[in-house]
């Protein structure tokens, strides 16, 4: 059995790769995740643009903020025994890149407990750092400057942190610390630079200045001080 984290990208339909789709195409099922059966979310969304297969929903919490609840645990060994009762190759599609921040991570673990030859393999997706910064004409990094990527699920401290110690930062999940954020940026003198981005792609897409409130999938684009071409190779 082989198990394929596909990433789709943030929600444009468009920035899925060639291999992406043709590995959604190939596959002998093509599994998605969801908060609610009923519900069809982000990652099936793209999918649908690519394929008219049939696409099977697992259930997860993605709603719960609270680390690895009970909740969390029962969905990824309700998945888990999902997944592996299919036979052949199992694509999973992910929003975003399954190896930044996915719930793939989580189901492939459950899954090599169950079924000891079980192959994982994944295909990247573009990520919502990458499409907010092509979308609002941000360079992420010149030169030698340095990149640092955190979840705010992290703790404000550890932003406030990163803009100490990293040329660019880029904080994802942090709608719920907006004001927070911003007062971070106010002290460092960084807000005015700062970008913000939810939703990229899709009809109800965000990008701008920060906002002070915002949906809990949000992007923070803070990057790096420049003032000379060149100036930091």
């Amino acid at each position: 059995m082989r198990l394929i984290g596909v990433g789709v990208g943030p929600g444009d339909p468009e920035l899925v790769t060639v291999k992406g789709v043709r590995i959604l195409r190939e596959a002998d099922v093509v599994v998605v995740p969801v908060m609610s059966a009923e519900e069809q979310g982000r990652a099936e969304a793209t999918v649908r643009v690519h394929t008219d297969r049939e696409v099977v929903r697992l259930v997860f919490a993605l709603d719960d903020r609270g680390g690895a609840t009970a909740a969390r645990r029962q969905a990824w060994e309700a998945a888990a025994e999902a997944v592996a009762a299919m036979t052949g190759t199992v694509a999973f599609a992910t929003i975003g890149d399954p190896n930044i921040y996915s719930t793939f991570t989580y189901l492939a673990d459950a899954v090599r407990e169950r079924v000891p030859d079980l192959v994982v393999e994944t295909v990247p997706g573009i990520t919502a750092m990458q499409d907010l910064a092509a979308r609002s004409g941000t360079v992420l990094c010149e030169g030698t400057e340095s990149l640092a990527l955190l979840p705010l699920t992290a703790g404000i401290d550890a932003f406030d942190e990163a803009l100490t110690h990293f040329d660019t930062v880029v904080a994802y999940k942090g709608g719920r610390q907006m004001s927070a954020v911003r007062g971070v940026l106010d002290r460092h003198g960084r807000l005015e630079d700062a970008v913000f981005g939810a939703s990229l792609g899709l009809p109800d897409e965000q990008i701008g200045p920060l906002p002070e409130t915002a949906p809990y999938l949000s992007t923070v684009l803070v990057p790096a001080r420049r003032t000379t071409r060149g100036g930091k190779l």
